[in-house]
């Protein structure tokens, strides 16, 4: 198969892997994730390079959800394990589903994740304000009880609910 020279990079959100409150778990993710590489199998057999981001929000949420359930029983997960987590987590699931459709439609080409790192000052004033809220939705009560409780950041998010 030969490429055209384009290159497309697609950015998936992690939100798109979650279709609604009934569809959450990893095969439902994994479900989401098929479909989306179906569509990136066909910018690949009209000859594009892909380059494949995605976001991590909701499931950097779980994983904090899990950690903080779990707190009493064994260590908190740091934030940014957190991030590597779902990156190679999610990295799989879109190598794997690529992968399958590429054995469905006979294309030999090989897909890869990478997971990255980058490196974020300290002292950056954008940490008085954070912009990129994650995890699981709540309600301003519920939100507001976490903030005092727990001493949370946490903002609306575009009227979906609060999150951290």
């Amino acid at each position: 198969m030969a490429t055209n020279g384009k290159l497309a990079v697609v950015a998936v959100g992690g939100n798109s892997l979650i279709l609604d409150s009934k569809h959450q778990t990893v095969p439902d993710q994994y479900d989401a994730a098929a479909r989306t590489m179906a569509h990136i199998a066909d910018m690949i057999e009209a000859g594009y390079n892909v380059v494949i981001t995605h976001g991590n929000g909701p499931q950097v949420g779980f994983i904090l959800l899990r950690s903080e359930i779990a707190r009493s029983q064994i260590h908190p997960v740091p934030l940014d394990s957190c991030g590597a987590d779902t990156q190679g987590a999610i990295g799989y699931n879109f190598q794997m589903a690529l992968g399958n459709e590429f054995k469905k439609r006979g294309i030999k080409k090989p897909v890869v994740t990478v997971v990255t790192q980058v490196l974020v000052d300290k002292n950056d004033p954008s940490f008085k304000k954070p912009s990129k809220p994650i995890g699981q939705f709540y309600t301003e009560a519920e939100a507001k009880e976490r903030i005092a409780k727990d001493g949370w950041d946490m903002v609306e998010d575009a009227g979906r609910g609060w999150r951290r």
